[in-house]
């Protein structure tokens, strides 16, 4: 069935990973709410982080559940997680600069630590994303994984972006989303670096 699967993903992956940025951008064009497109900051950043960390969770589940073929069939995919988790945050920021609808209230926001966590990790999206295709993989050699590691920090500047909204109440839902990411990585490390070298030999 994912060998199916595989022939059309291109296609039908993006047709489904863009179907909530259609409704929201819909929404936002044809409400007549004027809160509208305050409202939807908060979901566009969430589809953004989910589609992080699913792109992010590729390679320790494989590790974990190897012959499984759902997690390779992610980690064959996740550059199309990543664009998407990348395409979400860009819909929240145009939403977040349209909401406030001036340059003086964006700078004025700049000192606040929930703003300008989530626009440094919007800085470190933008070079992974433009590099995001085969032929930049292929020319950047090992520098395109040295970039793809700074993944990492736009995850823990997102983490800390989420949690710092509502002075520091997000951190319950951050964390539902985040919790099992960090698991996960958790015992990537201690698999790689910290288990007795007999075990790793026997792996």
């Amino acid at each position: 069935m994912l060998g199916k699967l595989d022939r059309f993903a291109p296609y039908w992956l993006w047709v489904l990973l863009a179907l909530p940025a259609i409704g929201f951008t819909f929404e936002a064009l044809t409400s007549t709410d004027p809160r509208v497109i305050h409202h939807l900051l908060h979901p566009t950043g969430e589809f953004s982080a989910r589609f992080l960390i699913i792109a992010m969770l590729a390679t320790p589940l494989t590790l974990i559940l190897r012959g499984w073929r759902g997690p390779q069939w992610l980690r064959k995919n996740r550059r199309y997680f990543g664009m998407a988790a990348f395409g979400y945050a860009l819909l929240h920021t145009v939403f977040y600069l349209a909401d406030k609808a001036s340059v003086d209230a964006v700078i004025q926001d700049l000192p606040r630590f929930y703003i300008w966590t989530g626009w440094l990790a919007f800085l470190i999206f933008v070079p992974l994303a433009v590099t995001s295709a085969d032929v930049f993989v292929q020319r950047m050699g090992l520098w395109w994984k040295w970039l793809q590691r700074w993944t990492y920090a736009a995850a823990a500047l997102t983490l800390l972006h989420w949690a710092a909204l509502h002075n520091w109440n997000g951190w319950a839902p951050a964390m539902v989303h985040f919790g099992p990411l960090i698991a996960l990585e958790i015992y990537r490390v201690w698999y790689w670096y910290l288990r007795p070298r007999g075990e790793r030999r026997a792996a």
